[in-house]
């Protein structure tokens, strides 16, 4: 019965997979292999798994309902260790979070890790977080609480203190392969002249010359090695890698900087085709070995470039991915006042179609970059690149007259003009200087920043995520700047430890933590049960007659939902051209037209339409 299961799921991709798998590696022998692989790891998945197979496989739609709710974080930051993060599931579904995404945690070396995307043994967990069965038995403990694991997987290269990197720097036969490898510099200035940097300044160049004159491949960090995928070795490997991560229990794999993983000489590097061959045949594993499990794709591009990485209806690739430039727009809108490039922004995801599914944030782990659509920006309002950028991140360093935000500059190139940024969500949003100045007109319009942000990421379609500590509104940590080893990265500001004495607050309502967890609480609550947050609800864009504030229509059948956001630090008449009367849904207040509706600063409204009516 157990091995018909198997068969029936192989056969409806078989053909696909086989012609997929040829086509890049004209190897029967590595596909023979890869099949049997395959069916071990599958006959290797225990029972409850196998049982959360069956029901996902039986409502494929089941991670796109509106109560899903994602958290990202750091497990030794949340709560020291694995066995901690387990012991604070309770506070976990407090926030009312049903996804989980624990930040890099598998063996990786001190201080040449890049925060864990240095991996060194992907069967291993950091001995500092634990084991891997504290990892199982923290999956099992999550999927007995209805909550979705979600874990990275490393794709694009390993650690150089993994084992293949060791046998492949001491010449062992098959492991060199593994790499790129060089013994002149005469290819690698080929790749060098098509491929742009991705660090450069901090990690210029894509190659790295070892000690013994060796030359190989670092497109991120000279300690992280990339991987040869035209080698069917590697690919076997690492989907083997995959997919035992996938039998401890989690359910979520997110597929690290997946646009890198296939090389060619004379082109950049980024988004072959081959990559997306790469990523449809995981998808096919997934759906044969561990139907249950989902792939989220790391993509940090425009809308244009991250769309293929869902593939087609007929022939799907990752089930989701980031919305990473709303997420960009959004920043550089409360910055400007402007609604102008975010409308258009959500003007273009609007037109996409509704089985593709974004993971929508305001911080994560990482930095912002800004990514924005600058020729646009430049014919709309004349907006030149470098000035911008150094406006943007001069208004969230608090380097702007009239700016309360405090965030520090990540990866800064003077000669270039260009920086990214680091910081948390309250300190942006001007929380940490208000508090530090003791004004509480300022902490009040603060503290409605971040609702307001977080209410616009929780009205767009997908899967909202909060990034650990914004829910109680933890500033920025600057203790980084005393440890050596993290005081480089400025991104460690915003990656500090769990602040538990803050959250004591979150039930008191008169304070900061109370109203930002008390508020989130609402927002999420509102969205869990209100129709037109449904992802097949219709949404579009509406004129809301002022360029400071954003409006958004969404519809589920009779049900109109109208979203206002004020991204200007002034009050604001705006609305949406309709008849009928309106209720808030946050604040039960009653409009008889919502066609001029006062905003406080950086404030929103939730605005459903009263009975059924005609629309």
């Amino acid at each position: 019965m157990r091995q018909t299961v198997f068969d029936r799921r192989l056969e409806r991709h078989r053909d696909e997979l086989k012609w997929l798998y040829m086509e890049l590696y004209h190897d029967e022998a590595a596909f023979a292999y890869f099949l049997g692989m395959l069916k071990t790891c599958w006959g290797e998945r225990k029972k409850p798994l196998r049982d959360q197979d069956a029901r996902r496989e039986a409502n494929p739609n089941w991670y796109r309902r509106r109560d899903l709710l994602g958290m990202m974080l750091y497990a030794d930051a949340f709560a020291e260790d694995l066995n901690g993060v387990k012991e604070k599931l309770k506070y976990v579904k407090e926030c009312g979070v049903n996804y989980l995404h624990l930040m890099p945690l598998l063996q990786s070396p001190e201080g040449r890790s890049d925060g864990g995307y240095a991996v060194s043994d992907f069967r291993t967990v950091q001995p500092s977080l634990g084991t891997m069965e504290d990892l199982e038995n923290l999956a099992n403990a999550c999927r007995r609480a209805e909550i979705s694991l979600c874990l990275d997987f490393v794709m694009n290269h390993t650690s150089e203190d993994h084992d293949w990197a060791r046998r492949a720097r001491a010449g062992e036969p098959g492991y060199r392969e593994r790499y790129f490898f060089y013994d002149s510099w005469d290819i690698p200035r080929e790749f060098e002249k098509t491929v742009p940097q991705v660090f450069p300044t901090t990690a210029p160049g894509s190659f790295t010359q070892l000690e013994d004159g060796q030359i190989v491949m670092t497109n991120f960090y000279p300690y992280q090695w990339d991987l040869n995928y035209a080698n069917p070795a590697v690919f076997n490997d690492m989907t083997e890698n995959l997919l035992f991560l996938a039998n401890r229990g989690i359910d979520v794999i997110r597929l690290d900087a997946i646009p890198y993983i296939w090389k060619e000489l004379g082109t950049n590097c980024r988004n072959l085709p081959q990559v997306h061959t790469l990523a449809r045949m995981l998808r096919m594993v997934c759906e044969i070995v561990c139907p249950s499990v989902l792939l989220l794709g790391e993509v940090v591009m425009e809308p244009a470039k991250v769309a293929p990485y869902f593939g087609t209806t007929e022939k799907p690739e990752c089930h989701m991915l980031y919305n990473v430039t709303t997420m960009a727009t959004t920043w550089h809108t409360l910055a400007t006042g402007d609604a102008s490039l975010l409308k258009r922004q959500m003007e273009i995801l609007c037109a996409l179609p509704k089985d593709f599914l974004f993971l929508n944030y305001l911080r994560c782990h990482d930095d912002i970059g800004w990514g924005l659509d600058y020729p646009w920006l430049g014919e709309r309002f004349g907006i030149n690149e470098v000035a911008h950028k150094r406006y943007l991140n001069n208004w969230f360093t608090g380097n702007f007259p009239g700016s309360s935000a405090r965030g520090e500059l990540y990866n800064d190139d003077p000669r270039l003009g260009d920086a990214r940024l680091c910081g948390t969500v309250a300190s942006l949003c001007g929380i940490e200087a208000a508090e530090y100045e003791g004004n509480p007109f300022k902490l009040e319009q603060a503290v409605a920043c971040d609702l307001t942000l977080h209410a616009w990421m929780l009205s767009q379609s997908g899967i909202p995520v909060i990034y650990s500590g914004d829910e109680v509104g933890q500033l920025n940590d600057y203790t980084y700047h005393n440890d050596p080893k993290k005081r480089d990265d400025s991104r460690y500001i915003h990656r500090g430890k769990f602040q538990w004495e803050l959250a004591e607050f979150r039930r008191e309502p008169n304070s900061r933590q109370g109203k930002l967890f008390q508020g989130l609480r609402r927002l999420e609550a509102i969205r869990a049960g209100e129709p037109c947050f449904d992802g097949d609800a219709d949404v579009q864009v509406e004129d809301s007659g002022d360029s400071r504030v954003l409006a958004l229509c969404r519809r589920a059948g009779d049900r109109e939902l109208i979203c206002l956001f004020n991204f200007s630090n002034q009050f604001v008449r705006a609305g949406a051209d309709r008849e009928g009367a309106y209720t808030d849904l946050m604040y039960g207040t009653h409009y008889d037209s919502i066609r001029s509706v006062e905003l406080w600063p950086n404030g929103f409204a939730w605005l459903l339409r009263d009975g059924k009516g005609e629309l």
